[in-house]
């Protein structure tokens, strides 16, 4: 990897290559994602079913739409015993890890004035999981036990069958032990449009959460407003500050265990330390011999990785929070005080055996994650995005008079008289 000294202009630079590979930015598929959506609202089933036979080249209709209880049991079969108890090792981690962000509904009584919020989990939710040559159990982990923790009544699941109409082994154990009450053979955008508007045999839900390719993830932005999603996600990204303490060739294969995902993933180095960053840069090409996935992961290198060689850790942490990296690791000499000093990250791993692929499988944080500089506002998927809050408010007559002068004079300045009025009829024997 090349390295380069780091200031104002290629941390710009930086970051506008980085912001182009967002999915807000290929209005070219927008069209084709448009009118596989109003196909399907219009035409339901029927078109639902012919998009599956057009893209994944499997003879799905009603009979065979949706996963049997029986090809579950036969995916026990096929599925690897040491895999399915890394399943449930995970599963148990993950479920623990968000039964901690559960909320609960609370009342105050004061003077006659109640006031309160009720927490409700959403209905009825479809998570989106990719099949093909991209499978992900551990997303179907992300995304269902979140939901499930919060009480969400009904989990559907969407997932692109092979040509045989069979969905991965793996996908399907996944899903039985986190809890998914269907799962449909189904994807692309035209999974994520049954999802948001139903047909005769999907369901509509209140919410889409789950990664896909680019079609998947315009779809999202597309029927957002008809539907709640979690984020449109882009490509992974990892962002590595280490000091001259750090470990070079755990640093560099943790770069390249993000830049294997896609040729558009990105993988950056900030260092103190011109030595770190040429033996990183040496281990790196070690590492290239001997990885299957080399050459995807040598385009996203290319196009998309960094080593920046910072003055001093000021300046190294504040292009941190400027980039604001899906995952950030910290591997310095002092990772919990650096931790305290950073604003914006996705999800933060602490010290050289805090490595990102813990945080991908199995320690339990969830691993939907903002993109793109998302991390200076979104935050990782949660119990919270499975709830929605009402506001409860009770005054007593008593209570009104006191306040009923203020409300009148807020409506009268807005010009608003029925507000006032609806005041004021509440007191006209007074």
């Amino acid at each position: 990897m090349k390295i380069t000294e780091l200031n104002k202009n290629n941390t710009d630079d930086l970051l506008n290559n980085l912001l182009k590979r967002s999915p807000i930015n290929y209005a070219s598929y927008e069209k084709d994602v448009n009118e596989i959506i109003n196909n399907v609202r219009e035409n339901g089933d029927k078109a639902l079913f012919e998009y599956s036979l057009k893209f994944d080249k499997a003879d799905i209709n009603t009979d065979n739409f949706v996963v049997t209880k029986e090809e579950i049991d036969k995916a026990y079969e096929n599925v690897d015993p040491t895999l399915l108890k890394a399943i449930r090792n995970s599963l148990t981690n993950i479920r623990t890890f968000h039964e901690k962000q559960r909320q609960n509904s609370w009342i105050d009584s004061e003077d006659g004035i109640i006031l309160g919020q009720k927490v409700t989990a959403l209905e009825k939710v479809g998570v989106y999981v990719p099949g093909g040559k991209a499978v992900y159990p551990s997303s179907v982990l992300m995304n269902v036990i979140p939901a499930r923790v919060a009480g969400v009544e009904t989990i559907y699941m969407a997932t692109p069958p092979d040509k045989d109409g069979k969905v991965c082994d793996n996908t399907l154990v996944a899903a039985n032990e986190a809890g998914v009450d269907v799962i449909y053979k189904m994807g692309g955008a035209q999974a994520v449009a049954a999802l948001a508007f139903g047909t005769d045999s999907v369901k509509k839900v209140d919410k889409i959460t789950g990664p896909g390719n680019i079609y998947v993830a315009l779809a999202k932005k597309a029927v957002f407003g008809y539907v709640s999603i979690d984020s449109i996600a882009g490509p992974s990204e990892i962002l590595v500050l280490a000091d001259e303490t750090a470990n070079p060739r755990y640093v560099a294969a943790d770069l390249l265990s993000q830049a294997e995902h896609d040729e558009l993933a990105s993988a950056i180095l900030i260092t103190t330390s011109n030595k770190l960053a040429e033996d990183v840069s040496e281990e790196i090409d070690k590492f290239l011999e001997t990885l299957s996935r080399r050459d995807i992961i040598s385009k996203s290198l290319e196009n998309y990785g960094y080593i920046l060689v910072a003055d001093n850790m000021d300046n190294a942490i504040s292009a941190v929070n400027e980039i604001a990296s899906e995952h950030l690791e910290l591997v310095v000499s002092n990772p919990f005080e650096t931790m305290t000093k950073i604003k914006n990250a996705g999800a933060i791993f602490l010290g050289e055996y805090s490595s990102e692929p813990l945080g991908d499988y199995f320690a339990g944080p969830n691993h939907v994650l903002p993109t793109n500089g998302t991390a200076k506002f979104f935050s990782a998927l949660s119990v919270d995005d499975f709830i929605k809050k009402s506001s409860i408010i009770s005054y007593s007559k008593e209570s009104l008079s006191k306040a009923k002068d203020d409300i009148i004079d807020f409506a009268n300045c807005e010009g608003l008289t029925a507000h006032a009025n609806s005041i004021k009829v509440r007191f006209e024997d007074n």
